[in-house]
């Protein structure tokens, strides 16, 4: 008995007839569970990938491509014919030099622990913070580091929205803010207070928006100055790289060469890899969970095609005379099972791909909040369309196994001998 005779019994079984019995019934309930259960896989992911690619996306403004630290403390120097072989290695597209520490901002009697990055002339070639400026512009002016606490300098610097507003300053005043760091040199600082700290004094020349984590944490200002600030005249706290597209890691290989053991070259992913894993961790928790509220709502399937073979025992009764083997007879079953997770599945599949595609047209389901986007944020990848499907016939399987196994045991109760 060819596999064609199979197919076309588990279609008719499919369609079923019109009967007073509860099978058909059954088997479309079972058919409703399944659908609703991928619909929601398949709305969750999408949401889950719109949320983690608006993410990633707003890392970029801060965390380059690649980015070299010190392996020990947290200054160093380094060579110039070091940082132009960095240059001239092939896939760099940009690099910057970056000094960064945490430092005492204070304006209108508000105060606030911040992180002042000092930055120079390429580092907004190198990361992309320029599309999160909200006021302002990206303009730093690189005053002489001598004239770093000059009330009259014009010394510019960018700050997250968070910060300008929890200071009270305006971009479109002539406000100021004093940034106060502790004094590296100064080994009493009890005994002389006065001097325990140097400060430097800014004016806000443009503001970003792009996260709270961001927004409340970072100013950034003309490195020499931030180095004159520090006491760490010629040294940075990182080099950052901008790459070819697909480089990085090619990049970083060389790069781990040239330097050798005293430096570290991270990728992106390796800067923020809590975040990604975290990130990874709950997707496939949500998966766990939507995976189990299909198995339970799949039970239902299991009743329906017990008594689907308990209907067609007279059919499994005659094709066991026409030498139907019972491994024919499983089949049979278990493919009636999966067409049934099937068909369920692709409409769900079909419904949660429509929901996706109206929001990402339309955004109807806002965030709410002070949030950078409106509209919860939706990506539909094909992968997760593959891993439902995968899915939806693995529990159809599963499912339909214990009817299957129950099928070859079946007899037609007309055709015992009395």
């Amino acid at each position: 008995m060819n596999n064609r005779l199979i197919r076309q019994l588990a279609f008719r079984y499919l369609r079923g007839k019109r009967s007073a019995n509860a099978v058909p019934i059954l088997s479309r309930i079972s058919m409703v569970a399944i659908a609703v259960s991928s619909g929601a896989m398949i709305i969750i992911f999408s949401v889950f990938n719109g949320l983690e690619s608006l993410v990633k996306e707003r890392y970029k403004a801060f965390y380059p491509d690649l980015r070299i630290v010190t392996a020990r403390g947290k200054f160093f120097t380094i060579d110039p014919a070091k940082l132009a072989a960095i240059r001239q290695t092939e896939g760099v597209k940009e690099i910057s030099n970056v000094i960064e520490d945490n430092a005492f901002a204070v304006s209108n009697n508000e105060q606030k622990v911040i992180s002042l990055k000092g930055i120079d002339a390429h580092y907004f070639r190198v990361n992309d913070i320029t599309p999160y400026i909200v006021q302002g512009d990206t303009f730093v002016s690189e005053s002489r580091p001598q004239a770093y606490n000059d009330p009259g300098s014009p010394n510019t610097a960018i700050m997250g929205q968070r910060i300008l507003n929890e200071l009270g300053t305006d971009i479109n005043s002539l406000s100021y803010f004093t940034l106060n760091y502790p004094n590296p040199t100064v080994v009493n600082p009890g005994a002389d207070p006065g001097s325990a700290f140097q400060s430097l004094r800014l004016h806000p020349g443009g503001v970003f928006r792009i996260e709270e984590e961001f927004d409340g944490k970072y100013i950034l200002a003309p490195l020499p100055l931030v180095q004159e600030l520090f006491k760490q005249a010629g040294s940075y706290s990182s080099v950052e790289i901008k790459a070819e597209p697909g480089r990085a890691k090619q990049i970083q290989e060389q790069l781990r060469k040239l330097l050798g053991p005293a430096f570290k070259v991270e990728t992106r992913y390796e800067q923020n890899k809590t975040m990604y894993m975290v990130m990874g961790a709950e997707k496939w928790a949500v998966y766990a969970i939507l995976l189990l509220v299909l198995l339970i709502a799949s039970f239902n399937m299991v009743g329906a095609l017990s008594m689907l073979v308990l209907e067609k025992q007279k059919d499994i009764a005659i094709l066991k005379a026409m030498g139907a083997a019972n491994d024919v007879i499983k089949k049979i079953f278990l493919l009636e099972g999966v067409l049934w997770s099937l068909v369920g599945g692709l409409l769900g599949i079909g419904l949660g791909l429509a929901v996706c595609l109206i929001q990402l047209q339309f955004g109807i389901v806002k965030l709410g909040g002070s949030f950078v986007v409106e509209a919860w944020p939706v990506e539909i990848q094909l992968q997760d369309v593959v891993l439902v499907i995968c899915t939806i016939l693995g529990v159809g399987l599963l499912v339909s196994w214990f009817p299957a196994m129950r099928s070859v045991r079946a007899e037609d109760p007309s055709l015992k001998s009395t």
